[in-house]
């Protein structure tokens, strides 16, 4: 089987994983509300996935995934080793593939991953690097593939490995990215979070960005009004932070 080859990192505070009983608990219960059935893709296993019509709402404010048509996707531009295996992925990795695409695999967290099912081939997304000296958004890239079958969690040695998901049944699931570009200067997280500041105040579109309301998430959804407030800050000279 052929699969298009990514190390990806994931920053080490990532909710990735649903450790405590209650976490635990709560997956299952998202996983109860949405089925895992994913797209086949090169390894022609799992079913065609049925995409979330909305989020998990919190205290019934939460926006639908249609609401939503811009991304941001962490990953770890630094060498780090987890089960031996070195999970650093910059953005001038991706660029630096065959045909400066890769699949975004290692995703186990459930939300992030109904985020990733409601990904459409087309739609943007910030590539972020975390767990950094310097983290911040680095780049654009853009998704090509939607959903399939993330082919890691089978993968014994993989860092990624699920014991508790079968080819019959998978429970996670990736896109394909492309490089797009990278930004004129990467925009540093203390900067974006003096706006976050700032517009928690006076209601501008980052007043509820994911990045500081669900920081533990490595793929977290955007507005339009968000993904373009961020692009109009990339022109800007560096703010002292």
């Amino acid at each position: 089987m052929s699969h298009l080859k990514k190390k990806r990192g994931r920053s080490a505070n990532l909710d990735e994983t649903e450790s405590s009983a209650k976490e635990s608990k709560s997956a299952k219960l998202m996983e109860q509300e949405t089925p895992s059935a994913g797209k086949d893709g090169s390894a022609r296993r799992g079913r065609i996935p049925a995409k979330p019509s909305s989020t998990t709402k919190r205290c019934g404010t939460q926006p639908s995934l249609e609401s939503f048509s811009h991304w941001l996707l962490k990953s770890e531009p630094e060498s780090r080793l987890e089960n031996g295996m070195d999970v650093k992925f910059s953005i001038e990795d991706l660029k630096a593939q065959p045909n400066q695409t890769a699949c975004w695999d290692g995703v186990r967290n459930y939300q992030a991953r109904n985020f990733m099912r409601a990904m459409k081939i087309g739609q943007e997304a910030f590539f972020y690097h975390s767990n950094c000296k310097e983290p911040g958004i680095a780049g654009i890239v853009k998704i090509v593939k939607e959903s399939y079958v993330d082919h890691t969690q089978f993968e014994k040695k993989n860092p990624h490995y699920d014991a508790s998901s079968s080819e019959e049944n998978p429970k996670w699931y990736m896109v394909d990215v492309q490089f797009v570009r990278q930004l004129k200067r990467c925009i540093p997280l203390a900067e974006l979070k003096v706006h976050f500041w700032d517009h928690q105040a006076t209601g501008g579109p980052l007043k509820n960005m994911a990045l500081f309301t669900r920081q533990r998430l490595s793929v977290q959804p955007l507005t339009k009004e968000q993904y373009q407030f961020v692009l109009s800050v990339e022109d800007e000279k560096p703010s002292s932070v």
